[in-house]
């Protein structure tokens, strides 16, 4: 936050005024920002089979949301789509059910798919080609990016140096792509850590995916329990470390106040961090609580960030 803004940001609370008021000031609305929706959200209605992945264009359209962010594990290891049907089928499907609903495809997360940060040369080739199936896919389908997980090494010198080869390659091969990286587990929620990667990388199409929640460094948090974690590191610093390399965004949420407010993240604290930087572009929700359904979750989230960004 440069002086002026926080000097402005200061005089408002001096003057009595809540943080919408002084986020208003702070022309909080000045860039653009779009809502897109993330299919994890909707996980447990998928591997459940209530229903088919496929659908989801129909299911963000219900919602009023018109660009959505796929998982490539909720078309196979969470669901039985690709056990019965092939990779051509899939982007058939997929291409179809947009365009009928007037939906963007805008992203597909990949998850496990090897570790792209292995120490194991062979095992990083094999991931880095596990990898490319699924971009070609993101292709195919008119995407904007894709986001990868950064798993494997020993050390964080050991992550670095693998991270920046596997994402070098990648980011080679569909030069028209975004590849981005999602602080997800591991070294990659630490931000200073996943920023040095990035600093690291002078290719246009490489980036950030952050993520307002995924900032667990030391354990493995869930909805119901965030206490699981055995250190985090500081959300709000962290999206303030991964912004500058931003090319998507994931609105993490758990649960909802009286008020609409998200009761663990400081939505209001994180979307003033985010307009500070250039980023202009897609929002996607990902709501993972467990006390909302998630059609009710997904709602609260978008509400909330529509009064904040309509401010």
């Amino acid at each position: 936050m440069n002086r002026r803004n926080f000097s402005s940001l200061l005089s408002s609370s001096l003057l009595g005024l809540t943080y919408l008021d002084a986020l208003r000031i702070n022309n909080i609305n000045a860039k653009k920002y779009k809502i897109s929706l993330a299919q994890w959200s909707i996980n447990g209605s998928i591997s459940k089979g209530k229903i088919s992945p496929v659908d989801f264009a129909i299911k963000a359209r219900e919602l009023e949301i018109d660009a959505i962010e796929h998982v490539n594990t909720l078309y196979s290891l969470n669901s039985d789509y690709l056990s019965k049907n092939s990779m051509k089928t899939l982007v058939r499907d997929l291409n179809s059910r947009a365009d009928d609903n007037g939906v963007k495809n805008l992203l597909i997360m990949i998850s496990q798919e090897g570790e792209l940060a292995s120490n194991n040369k062979k095992s990083r080739a094999k991931a880095i080609d596990q990898h490319k199936v699924w971009i070609d896919v993101a292709n195919e389908i008119g995407c904007e990016s894709v986001r990868v997980d950064l798993r494997g090494g020993n050390s964080f010198n050991q992550w670095k140096q693998n991270s920046i080869l596997s994402l070098n390659t990648l980011c080679e091969y569909s030069p028209s792509l975004n590849i981005t990286v999602e602080n997800h587990g591991g070294f990659s929620s630490n931000g200073k850590y996943l920023a040095e990667v990035m600093k690291s990388i002078t290719l246009e199409n490489c980036g950030t995916l952050p993520d307002f929640g995924n900032f667990c460094i030391k354990g493995s948090p869930n909805p119901s329990n965030l206490n699981v974690c055995k250190k985090w590191y500081d959300r709000y610093e962290g999206i303030n470390d991964l912004m500058p390399y931003a090319k998507a965004l994931s609105a993490k949420s758990y649960d909802f106040d009286k008020n609409g407010d998200e009761k663990y993240i400081d939505y209001y604290k994180m979307m003033k961090i985010v307009n500070n930087h250039p980023y202009e572009g897609y929002i996607g929700i990902e709501y993972e609580g467990n006390r909302l359904s998630e059609d009710e979750g997904i709602i609260a989230t978008k509400k909330l960030l529509e009064k904040i960004i309509n401010s």
